[in-house]
């Protein structure tokens, strides 16, 4: 015979079918099936040819993880190489094209005549 009062319910607190009581917020999460994961992939992923070489020849798998990481290395250094003799090709041009129109607009009759003289010169040593 219990003489004391009912407890007074809280809302955030359950009796158990074992007769215990528990709080509401400590309780397991019921299960909400699987989660989605929103991933977001910026980069394209490194090509497998080479892994897919390196496993078919049965070598180990230290070249298939040289293979995808000094690959992309290796693309990235040729790129920058043909980058800088690409612009290093640019500026040759413009520097020829530039001091070719100073000398010409800086040259004098003498020159133009000089120049003539030579070209005959070089027809004649020709025939």
């Amino acid at each position: 015979m219990n003489h004391l009062p009912e407890p007074i319910q809280h809302p955030s607190v359950v009796r158990l079918p074992d007769g215990t009581h528990a709080y509401t917020d400590q309780l397991p999460a019921a299960y909400a099936g699987p989660q989605v994961v929103h991933q977001h992939i910026h980069q394209a992923p490194p090509d497998k040819t080479v892994q897919r070489i390196a496993l078919g020849s049965g070598v180990g798998a230290g070249t298939v993880a040289a293979g995808v990481y000094f690959g992309p290395l290796l693309i990235a250094a040729l790129t920058a190489i043909a980058a800088n003799l690409a612009f290093l090709a640019l500026l040759a041009l413009v520097l020829g094209w530039a001091v070719h129109t100073v000398v010409k607009s800086v040259g004098s009759p003498q020159a133009t005549t000089a120049v003539k003289n030579v070209r005959k010169a070089r027809r004649r040593k020709g025939k």
